[in-house]
């Protein structure tokens, strides 16, 4: 089917291609089960149909990003885009899983080895060319 001159598949790539505002790349390091969840800003008015459709998403609960795409019918690298958007907006957050949250911390309050592990990874993801500095003391 053609409308103007063009396929559905020309016209697709327009769509991404506006919603992404050309970028190819999210400012974000985010994996396929990074999971989001709503945050307390709002995103821009200038924002595409879909960030409304992820942010309703996330308010109903936690999502990730392969679920994202898959439900709002979008390619995940356009998800992670918009999604990158939304998490400079502080519209959206980086959730803590529950498994992490339930064994977050020891008996005395203090972080558990597994969360600190889980932490430097994501911290590593997120930096990926920051520079290691040895233990003080």
């Amino acid at each position: 089917m053609t409308t103007h001159g063009r396929t559905a598949e020309e016209l697709m790539f327009v769509r991404t291609y506006t919603l992404t505002r050309g970028r190819t790349k999210p400012r974000h390091l985010l994996a396929l089960d990074t999971v989001l969840d709503a945050g307390p800003g709002r995103p821009g008015p200038a924002q595409a149909e879909e960030c409304t459709q992820i942010l309703a998403l996330c308010r109903e609960r936690r999502r990730s990003v392969t679920e994202l795409a898959g439900r709002i019918g979008r390619p995940v690298t356009v998800v992670k885009i918009l999604v990158s958007d939304l998490l400079d907006a502080d519209a959206l957050v980086v959730s803590v899983t529950d498994a992490y949250a339930a064994s977050g911390t020891d008996a005395d309050g203090r972080p558990t080895t597994h969360l600190l592990a889980a932490l430097s990874v994501g911290l590593k993801r997120k930096w990926p060319d920051a520079i290691a500095y040895p233990q003080a003391g």
